[in-house]
């Protein structure tokens, strides 16, 4: 399992955790939104899920992946 966080930009409310963390979820990776810290922590299993995907699940929500 590789976990690393990543830091999000133009999250603010709870909706905005909503959507990302049921993003990844559907995606099978195990995410916490930290709005304080513009932060995402992010569990997945790295044999089925790449890093790309994880910042492709969340910029599809409308959000900016801007570093790990």
């Amino acid at each position: 399992m590789k976990t690393m966080t990543l830091q999000v930009e133009g999250m603010s409310c709870q909706h905005c955790v909503h959507s990302i963390e049921g993003a990844l979820k559907k995606l099978g990776a195990n995410g916490k939104v930290d709005l304080k810290r513009n932060a995402v922590d992010v569990a997945f299993d790295e044999t089925s899920i790449t890093v790309d995907q994880v910042k492709d699940a969340i910029e599809e929500q409308g959000y900016e992946v801007s570093g790990v």
